[in-house]
């Protein structure tokens, strides 16, 4: 009997997991290592997915430098590289983080500061990335099209102290949210 009621239990669990990922809306964004040069090479993907909790972005990258990420939604679905005064922005035609009530606070996801402030992302050791983090105040999928996902070489103290934008620095993967 035991043996039946795990089994059912098991069923019951798969069938509601099955309904519950039909049901979602969800996008995948290819995400690809970007530098100076301009060479592009992949990385991987995250899969963006609204909950009722927010947005969840689910990654499963590759050959990241390990350790914590800052991770952010910027203006633009762009990912190619600026320069100005002869200085190489990588990814600069993303432009900023994403702000679209123009609250010019980096505050982090909880805060009230950019909307495109996401959790930090956490690399393991072997250079894989696959915890998500979820996104409470992005609420469906069409606030973010015409985006781009980045992912920054530093970690992010959500502050702009000590240093600006939370001390992520140079960009070092990005993806085009379509």
């Amino acid at each position: 009997m035991k043996s039946n009621s795990r089994m059912m239990f098991k069923l019951s669990s798969a069938l509601l997991i099955t309904m519950v990922s039909a049901s979602a809306l969800a996008t995948e964004i290819i995400m690809n290592e970007v530098d100076a040069a301009g060479k592009v090479t992949a990385v991987g993907s995250v899969m963006l997915t609204e909950t009722p909790y927010g947005v969840l972005f689910t990654p499963n990258l590759k050959n990241l430098p390990a350790g914590m990420h800052g991770f952010h939604l910027h203006e633009k679905s762009n990912c190619g590289n600026t320069t100005t005064d002869s200085v190489v922005m990588v990814a600069g035609a993303a432009g900023g983080h994403w702000d679209p009530e123009h609250t010019l606070k980096h505050e982090g996801p909880y805060g009230q500061g950019h909307l495109g402030d996401l959790p930090s992302l956490y690399v393991a050791a072997d250079g894989t990335a696959t915890i998500p983090v979820l996104a409470p105040r992005i609420k469906d999928l069409s606030q973010v099209h015409g985006l781009a996902l980045m992912v920054h070489a530093g970690g992010d103290n959500h502050s702009d102290h000590p240093a600006k934008l939370g001390g992520g620095g140079v960009r070092i993967a990005c993806g085009l949210v379509n």
